[in-house]
């Protein structure tokens, strides 16, 4: 089983005033903020994957994490880990589990709001660690608990290789949301 797969949540879709899911007035079929649609909203949840990781790019050429999955309520990164960064017995670093988990949050943060928005920004975030982390590909999974019209709180669980049911940490965060001007 792939671990993309494995947590492959089905598509829901919310359209409301508290924070919809599906694209907003002045986003395109793209998703991407700013683009001019004339305020006709789409009826299908249009981010990408490639979408995301391009936009990301743009303003982060050297980030580590790939989107490799994004939905209306969740997103899934990868992380290839640079094996000579590692702590002594082997084990990916604290502060390495804690940067993709805030990464996927931020991937489901566009989700929620069904465009890329660079300046979403992290508000809280805690982690724990739950064993050591050991392998070459550090994979994480953030769903959306509550999408608002202000903020996105997520849980993010994160897992080495291809071993999803074996957590190595866990985390929640509140990813908020820039004020329309």
């Amino acid at each position: 089983m792939s671990p993309t797969s494995y947590h492959a949540a089905p598509p829901r879709s919310r359209n409301d005033s508290g924070g919809g899911l599906l694209p907003q007035p002045g986003s395109d079929s793209t998703g991407l903020a700013g683009s001019d649609t004339m305020g006709v909203v789409a009826d299908v949840f249009s981010l990408t994957p490639d979408l995301v990781n391009a936009a990301v790019r743009e303003h982060w050429e050297s980030n580590p994490h790939e989107c490799v999955e994004i939905g209306p309520t969740y997103a899934v990164a990868r992380q290839v880990i640079d094996q000579t960064n590692l702590r002594p017995g082997g084990f990916v670093p604290g502060p390495t589990q804690f940067s993709i988990a805030d990464l996927v949050l931020w991937y489901v943060s566009f989700a929620a709001l069904g465009r890329v928005e660079p300046m979403s920004l992290t508000s809280e975030l805690s982690i724990r660690f739950l064993r050591p982390a050991r392998g070459e590909v550090m994979w994480a999974r953030a769903d959306v608990d509550k999408a608002g019209r202000t903020s996105v709180v997520g849980t993010v669980r994160i897992w080495m290789d291809d071993e999803p049911n074996r957590l190595v940490s866990t985390a929640q965060g509140t990813y908020m949301f820039p004020r329309s001007s």
